[in-house]
């Protein structure tokens, strides 16, 4: 059996910690109290040191290491999250950090990780690529390997957010969190469990990296084949084998949510909490908005932990872009007309009429699709929701023009 972490050891931590992480703030949510009938806070580790709590686990565990250990220096291996939080625990305490990605990690991340002073290499294209690679520069050099979750300290260091949000919060009747390796999950779940037994630890995962369901079913770490989300942040194809025998033991649920309920909870938080967070740092927040997760009604509040806001601009952008789309705030539509003078201004003053707003026009000629003397309007059009658009798509509809989702068009 695998010795379970117990309270004093995250206390311990906490000590340890003091001085070096902050105290993130604890904030209501309006929006998500009014869907799931509780009060839901949001524990905002997406404004910590290095943008995450990663550096909570990993300043615990380095700065433990003996003067032997810290002259070989220290390797890790990280899509982002847990670099930083190498990076920045390490250039603390002076010693060297070389950090292992896996191929196309966000740029962002990348950059931050070797502002901190660390050198970053690049193996394979997941975090377990990535920490095989970890693993073999260790043996080759006798740097101290800092594993992103299943350590002692990792787990410890991570546990510290459930004690803030219990100073915080102490009515709270649920956490619930992103789950990766389940180092952060394991290490709310030995210090809430120690303090309020009755408290429920819930975890999410993303559908395209839920690793621990079936590992949970079948009673020990299972690998998955592969896996896809944008949720880089837990694109974790096995549980650690410390993390696993704490989630088994201590973790109430474990739920999953979609690429596209992640994109939403990201859109959320933007728009109503003015909240930058990443794909994996929206996990909670996703579970709550879809339901995959259902407080219960007559419980207490909920903390969801917004565990990191590394987010790259780029996919920022895109997500922002395919919410509003979902949403039905943004449109792209083929228009077919007749290829005469006037036509596209016409065209354009019924979409100015109802008050939508054009982002983009491409005008073209050259389709094996149109008819002779046909041309189409590809249009990007931004509306005020799914009843605005439909009004826009039948208004051009009825002065004659074709019109379609352009997702639907044709190729």
């Amino acid at each position: 059996m695998t010795d379970l972490l117990s309270l004093s050891d995250v206390e311990a931590a906490r000590d340890l910690l003091a001085g070096v992480v902050k105290t993130t703030p604890l904030v209501t949510s309006r929006p998500l109290s009014e869907i799931t009938g509780v009060p839901v806070w949001l524990k905002c580790e997406n404004q910590q040191r290095a943008g995450s709590y990663k550096v909570r686990g990993a300043y615990t565990r380095i700065s433990r290491l003996s003067d032997a250990d810290r002259a070989r220096g220290v390797v890790a291996a990280s899509a982002g999250n847990h670099a930083q939080g190498v990076a920045l625990a390490a250039g603390l305490l002076g010693i060297k950090a070389t950090v292992f990605m896996p191929e196309g990690a966000p740029l962002p991340k990348v950059t931050a990780t070797k502002g901190y002073g660390a050198s970053v290499e690049y193996a394979g294209t997941s975090v377990d690529d990535a920490l095989a690679a970890a693993g073999d520069f260790a043996r080759q050099t006798g740097a101290v390997l800092i594993h992103p979750f299943d350590h002692p300290d990792v787990i410890a260091g991570q546990g510290t957010v459930a004690l803030e949000i219990l100073e915080q919060c102490p009515e709270a009747t649920t956490i619930i969190t992103a789950v990766g390796g389940g180092g952060l999950i394991s290490g709310l779940a030995v210090a809430a469990k120690a303090l309020r037994p009755d408290l429920r630890i819930v975890g999410v995962q993303a559908s395209g990296a839920a690793a621990f369901p079936p590992s949970l079913a079948a009673g020990a770490p299972r690998k998955l084949d592969s896996c896809a989300t944008i949720a880089d942040g837990i694109a974790v194809l096995r549980p650690g084998d410390l993390t696993f025998a704490h989630v088994a033991k201590l973790v109430d649920e474990v739920v999953t949510v979609t690429d596209e309920d992640l994109s939403a909870a990201l859109l959320v938080l933007l728009e109503r909490h003015k909240m930058v967070v990443e794909p994996a740092g929206a996990a909670a927040v996703a579970a709550l908005l879809t339901g995959a997760y259902v407080p219960p009604r007559d419980g207490g509040p909920v903390v969801a932990i917004l565990s990191g806001g590394n987010i790259d601009p780029m996919l920022l952008l895109k997500v922002i872009e395919h919410g509003l789309a979902s949403a039905g705030r943004y449109l792209r539509l083929a228009v077919r007309c007749t290829d005469r003078p006037g036509q596209l201004v016409g065209m354009l003053r019924e979409i100015a009429e109802q008050r939508a707003n054009i982002v983009d026009v491409v005008h073209s000629r050259q389709s094996p699709r149109l008819g002779f003397g046909e041309v189409e309007v590809a249009l990007s059009v931004e509306t005020r929701g799914p009843a605005h658009s439909s009004a826009l798509i039948s208004a051009l509809r009825d002065a004659g023009y074709r019109v379609s989702l352009l997702a639907d068009a044709t190729p």
